[in-house]
């Protein structure tokens, strides 16, 4: 019962954390999958007691940390040139790793893991904001209307001495669609990025570039 009890707290911590900035499934998905794992554990203690010694007692907790998967995999969502969940889905497979330590009896390690994982997710963006400022790469999405403008954006980027990483075009399925560009590349020092993408911007059969 203390077990069951902690792995709710856990899973209540975690789920609202999730809930409230509105990712994700939010608290009763991550309360369910974190009872489940804890029960698993549970499980196979239960089954050595009453087996001893005829049961390896890892073989069902793997089969759960491979079995979440798929809840992960179901709140991962591609929209356009996006996409959304990854966090969600790693909170999901680490919430089911915090169910079964508590299972096993490692309450310490789950509560531990519980209070760094919280840190990292509220810290370590603040942190990365930080140094991505001074990052000299931008990864952009741009719509052009032809062919054409594609090639005036390599040429612009390599005439400006941009080192191009990527760059990776889809063409219109339809007349009147735009040609979509994904890239990444590395402006030289001393380049103001806002003031580069704004010159982007202005190029002739350009229709949007996003910073991602």
């Amino acid at each position: 019962m203390i077990r069951m009890a902690v792995s709710l707290v856990l899973g209540t911590v975690i789920g609202i954390d999730r809930g409230a900035k509105r990712r994700g499934g939010g608290v009763r998905t991550i309360i369910t999958v974190c009872l489940g794992a804890t029960m698993i554990m549970l499980l196979e203690q239960y089954l050595e007691a009453l087996y001893p010694g005829r049961l390896d007692i890892s073989r069902i907790a793997a089969q759960a940390i491979s079995g979440v998967g798929f809840l992960g995999a179901g709140s991962i969502l591609v929209s356009g040139h996006r996409i959304k969940g990854l966090t969600f889905a790693a909170s999901i497979w680490t919430c089911a790793c915090v169910g079964l330590a508590v299972g096993i009896g490692f309450i310490d390690g789950a509560v531990i893991l519980t209070v760094l994982w919280l840190a990292g997710v509220h810290f370590v963006p603040y942190i990365e904001s930080k140094v991505y400022k001074h990052s000299r790469y931008m990864t952009l999405y741009i719509e052009a209307t032809s062919g054409k403008e594609i090639t005036h954006i390599t040429q612009k980027l390599n005439e400006d001495q941009c080192f191009i990483d990527t760059f990776v075009v889809d063409k219109p399925k339809a007349k009147g669609q735009y040609f979509q560009i994904m890239t990444t590349f590395r402006i030289p020092k001393g380049v103001n990025k806002n003031a580069y993408l704004q010159t982007l911007r202005e190029m002739e059969g350009v229709g949007i570039i996003n910073e991602l």
